[in-house]
């Protein structure tokens, strides 16, 4: 079917794609004028979209926001695997071009879940694997990842010092300690881990972002230190950032 033979079709995917995109539930309102739509329009749909679930109105503060259908699509989503699959073939490339290891990971909770791991010839073996969760505070993929975050859910990711576990006493033990690291991240372009997961070993990473900029994915190179000087650390990051845009590119199918 056309856009023009089921408007109502196109209106509801672009009010589930616009809220996607908010920080929090939106008045109906900012939704149609944003989008353009009639108010008559955005009321009726969203309440259909509640009473499916896919919405969740907040009478009180007069909003709507995600419901919970529309997480379970999401989790649909990660079951089928598409950024492994999408991911796989980059990161293998990069292996390529690099002569190192290099992974894809994903945030859940407080930690990062290795999805894609290709080892590079001759090099050491690594604790991290497909399928393998570590801190993310710890590691420079997961550091790249947090940087993205709003300041809120950081907050409520790393809520007081019981939150950050330790690895061999390294890395920040305090929110202000990884707030400090993440404005270096942020202000870098890409995030590092040297010897705080496996002695002698170092990482850097970028993040992945999605159609609305929040980050899908970690990608990162892991080496040897003493292979790669600090000062070409910074080209790594280049590199990354080639893959990371591309990834990006795949996920929003364009």
């Amino acid at each position: 079917m056309t856009r023009s033979k089921v408007p109502a079709a196109h209106g509801t995917l672009r009010i589930l794609s616009h809220l996607a995109t908010q920080r929090g539930p939106v008045p109906a309102s900012q939704i149609a004028t944003t989008l353009g739509l009639a108010r008559s329009t955005v009321y009726d749909l969203l309440a259909v979209l509640a009473d499916q679930g896919f919405v969740v109105h907040l009478p009180e503060e007069r909003r709507y926001g995600l419901g919970v259908a529309a997480f379970e699509l999401s989790s649909g989503f990660s079951r089928q695997q598409p950024l492994s699959q999408l991911g796989r073939p980059l990161v293998a490339a990069l292996v390529d071009r690099l002569g190192e290891s290099a992974h894809l990971v994903v945030l859940h909770g407080r930690d990062v879940i290795y999805l894609v791991e290709e080892r590079a010839p001759r090099r050491p073996s690594l604790v991290t694997d497909v399928g393998v969760r570590l801190p993310s505070h710890l590691t420079a993929s997961g550091r790249a990842l947090l940087a993205a975050l709003p300041a809120a859910q950081l907050r409520a990711l790393y809520p007081n010092a019981a939150a950050f576990a330790a690895r061999d006493g390294r890395g920040p033990r305090t929110g202000t300690e990884l707030r400090r690291l993440l404005e270096q991240v942020r202000r870098d372009g890409y995030a590092l881990e040297d010897g705080e997961i496996t002695e002698g070993m170092a990482s850097v990473a970028v993040a992945v972002r999605d159609h609305a900029g929040w980050p899908a994915a970690g990608v990162a190179v892991t080496f040897p230190r003493e292979r790669i000087p600090e000062a070409e650390w910074p080209a790594l990051a280049a590199q990354l950032g080639g893959t990371a845009a591309e990834l990006s590119r795949r996920i929003r199918g364009t």
